[in-house]
């Protein structure tokens, strides 16, 4: 019987140490910003889900591009999808990789990493290091928030001469979730 404790005892004392730390993202926000000299376009999508292996230091995003809003009217979104990201041919945009620093799950607070993988749009793949920013909560939660540039033409994406002082070669895109742990 003494054994059957200490064997139970020494299970539950170890079972963090292998603990998954899988954490789901359902519905986190991209927004994306055009600041050319004569049109300013915004967009936003709803609907980017992921997920985050801390055990691993993976991670994997996507958002549907047809998922976007906003824009300054209908043709521009079209125009978006159709012209520019040829959503029928690409429908997503995704991030894929490792985180580079150590994460600590059990340490609550607001920390900043470094991102590292595949950033896939338009069917072109690039490698990028993006700093985020991740509040690690109480309630078994993550929120991530960061902000990167995208230059079209690494992407080959091409602006026609006819709008190329509306819209901006280069794209700002913010990123922002919560991240729960996945059961």
């Amino acid at each position: 019987m003494a054994r059957i404790l200490y064997l139970l005892t020494f299970l539950l004392a170890t079972t963090p140490v292998f603990a998954q730390h899988l954490f789901e993202l359902k519905k986190g926000v991209v927004e994306f910003i055009s600041d050319a000299p004569l049109e300013v376009i915004t967009a936003r999508s709803k609907k980017l889900n992921g997920i985050l292996d801390l055990s691993k230091k993976q991670f994997a995003f996507k958002v549907e591009l047809r998922s976007f809003d906003g824009f300054n009217n209908a043709m521009q979104k079209g125009h978006f999808n159709e012209n520019y990201m040829e959503s029928n041919t690409y429908p997503q945009a995704v991030f894929k990789g490792k985180i580079i620093e150590d994460i600590d799950p059990e340490h609550k607070g607001t920390i900043t990493v470094r991102a590292k993988g595949k950033f896939i749009v338009h069917g072109v793949e690039q490698e990028r290091i993006i700093p985020v920013t991740l509040k690690i909560g109480d309630n078994h939660s993550i929120s991530v928030s960061g902000k990167f540039s995208v230059m079209l033409v690494d992407h080959n994406i091409k602006i026609p001469k006819v709008v190329i002082e509306k819209l901006s070669p280069e794209i700002w895109v913010t990123v922002t979730g919560v991240l729960t742990e996945k059961d």
